[in-house]
């Protein structure tokens, strides 16, 4: 099973969008199902709140960090993962993707998970 779909089956057992992105690479990050359900268990539906970003952005960064740590932020891959998020998504934040106000929803969740483990998986490969 390609990872963005083993995500997505993670977010229908019951994981929110950050953890089902974080869980989809524990196989190289060498997190247990555990850790990475705790990791990610404060920003589901936009960071808590649905208007911050979205949780499977964040979920996204969080394996970022995990892989390309070094010593030092890694500020350049972020800016690259948002933007790229922010490109295939129509935004980055929560409440803006799921048309809270609009009423136009511009990504849904199962896409935005989709999208962020496609870009996070591009941007591992650099």
């Amino acid at each position: 099973m390609e990872r963005k779909e083993l995500a997505v089956k993670f977010k229908h057992s019951g994981y929110n969008c950050a953890q089902a992105v974080i869980a989809a690479f524990c196989d190289i990050t060498g997190m247990s199902m555990d850790e990475s359900a705790a990791l990610g268990a404060a920003f589901g539906m936009g960071m808590g709140c649905m208007k911050a970003t979205c949780g499977a952005a964040v979920g996204a960064g969080i394996v970022l960090g995990k892989m390309k740590y070094g010593g030092g932020p890694v500020p350049p891959k972020a800016r690259l993962l948002l933007t790229e998020f922010e490109k295939m998504c129509g935004a980055t934040i929560c409440g803006d993707l799921k048309g809270i106000g609009t009423g136009k929803v511009l990504c849904p969740c199962d896409d935005c998970v989709r999208n962020a483990v496609t870009i996070l998986e591009k941007i591992l490969e650099q």
